[in-house]
């Protein structure tokens, strides 16, 4: 078993895919730097890729103290063997107290083949991370039933406290890791806030060149090409307004949807939707909000003919403005709404979108 007082530090793994660093990148080294003033410590980001030491700076303007960057032509394609041999090189050299990686397609792939070679435990798709004992009691009293004034807690517990779906997304479990490091996870794109830029952090972060060691021996696959699809996804994490249906528009499933896509289209937004349409095969898995969907926080979120189930109002509640419409003065989506509208959404929405065309066209 490791002496985990050897391990310091929040490290996150910082994709890129054709020189861009994905979003998830900001949004996990801005969490981290929250982890790592909990824990006094500092953060760092690991960039692999062919020459991509030009994009570290940017990792600083949201938090990071020092990038490490990993650069070989082998690295220029993403391949397990080769990404995974060089990540858990760099962990066992530097021992990071917690290592984050984003959920991905490639962290889903990436993380767990690290946590084995690094003898470790991993938790996958997390969409809460908590350090300090007492935030991780608040976060509990506002986000689930437990009473949490009637359980003990070890408030000297400084181990990673990772909470994520689990069951269907029934429930949520927390995660700690006590006696292997690092403390792994791989944390769901979209749920952690992205901090805001600050140019004089980025121009002062420390980039570090490593030496690594990777031939081609290292790797058992050959990048042959990279075909890129064109389907057409769409992008609710990034959407400022999501208009999204429910189960509300089961009688005439065509209409509702027609409704929520002209809201959309008026406001400058994208269609959501819960996870029963997704299961009942009437909208695709894209457009799904919630614990086992995507996890947004748009200027404006519509909720049409949606109950309000937990899993979904997880997955939507950090919107800065919620709009319900649903005919049952009880539907629980009502709680976390702050306008709500009681009322059937077939004649809603036309009024709805009749308004909102009335004052477009009086500007």
């Amino acid at each position: 078993m490791p002496d985990i007082s050897e391990y310091k530090g929040v490290w996150v793994f910082c994709e890129q895919r054709d020189g861009q660093l994905m979003p998830t990148d900001f949004e996990l080294i801005s969490e981290a730097r929250k982890l790592a003033d909990d824990l006094g410590t500092t953060v760092t980001g690991l960039l692999l890729g062919d020459e991509v030491e030009g994009l570290a700076s940017e990792l600083g303007g949201y938090g990071a103290d020092v990038v490490k960057v990993c650069q070989s032509p082998l690295l220029k394609d993403y391949t397990t063997d080769g990404y995974a041999k060089v990540v858990c090189d760099m962990a066992n050299k530097y021992k990071p107290e917690v290592l984050l990686i984003g959920a991905t397609t490639l962290g889903r792939d990436l993380g767990p083949r690290c946590a084995a070679r690094l003898h470790t435990g991993l938790t996958a798709d997390a969409t809460h991370l908590d350090i300090d004992t007492t935030k991780y009691v608040e976060f509990l009293r506002s986000a689930s039933s437990i009473d949490v004034d009637n359980q003990t807690f070890d408030y000297e517990d400084r181990n990673l406290k990772m909470t994520r779906p689990a069951f269907g997304g029934h429930l949520m479990a927390t995660i700690v890791c006590p006696r292997f490091r690092p403390q792994m996870s791989t944390v769901r794109p979209g749920v952690m806030a992205k901090g805001e830029f600050d140019q004089a952090k980025a121009d002062a972060v420390k980039v570090e060149v490593e030496d690594i060691e990777l031939t081609a021996d290292d790797i058992r696959t050959e990048v042959v090409a990279v075909e890129k699809a064109a389907k057409k996804m769409v992008d609710l994490i990034g959407a400022d307004v999501i208009v999204s249906v429910g189960r509300g528009i089961s009688n005439d499933v065509e209409g509702g949807i027609k409704i929520a896509e002209e809201l959309a289209a008026e406001l400058g937004g994208v269609v959501g939707s819960s996870r029963a349409l997704v299961d009942a095969g009437l909208i695709s898995a894209d457009h799904q909000v919630g614990q086992t969907g995507k996890t947004v926080h748009p200027k404006i979120y519509v909720a049409l003919g949606i109950s309000g189930a937990i899993q979904h109002v997880a997955g939507m509640q950090d919107s800065e403005t919620i709009i319900a419409v649903n005919s049952n003065p009880d539907a629980p989506i009502f709680e976390v709404a702050h306008y709500g509208i009681v009322g059937d959404l077939f004649k809603v929405g036309p009024q709805l979108l009749e308004e909102i065309r009335a004052q477009k066209a009086a500007k």
